[in-house]
């Protein structure tokens, strides 16, 4: 089963960044061949679901993931994190075997 969740963290900044786009926009995430580790995770707004995305809710806010990005991050948590080093999105994702110091792209 393909699963991805959004922490409370990540849906509040998420809507946040929302409130500035079109109404009805929503957060992609994709996975891209790349990076220091092999892989990395791209952030971008749509305001349009293709028929291979799969849609992630949590408070009103939807997250979607493509079929092909899903496979590299089935049972991945989205989250934001504010820490001495900066305020970030940060995928914890069980899948990746290895990350970068960075935390944008890992292997498989």
């Amino acid at each position: 089963m393909e699963n991805f969740s959004v922490t409370e963290n990540a849906a509040s900044q998420i809507k946040k960044i929302l409130e500035h786009e079109a109404p009805g926009s929503m957060l992609r995430i994709s996975v891209q061949g790349g990076g220091c580790s092999g892989f990395s995770y791209s952030f971008s707004i749509d305001d349009t679901a293709t028929l291979d995305d799969k849609k992630f809710t949590r408070n009103d806010i939807i997250v979607l993931v493509d079929d092909l990005s899903l496979q590299y991050m089935d049972g991945a948590e989205i989250d934001w994190v504010d820490d001495l080093i900066g305020a970030s999105f940060k995928i914890n994702n069980p899948v990746a075997t290895s990350s970068c110091g960075c935390g944008t792209s890992f292997s498989v």
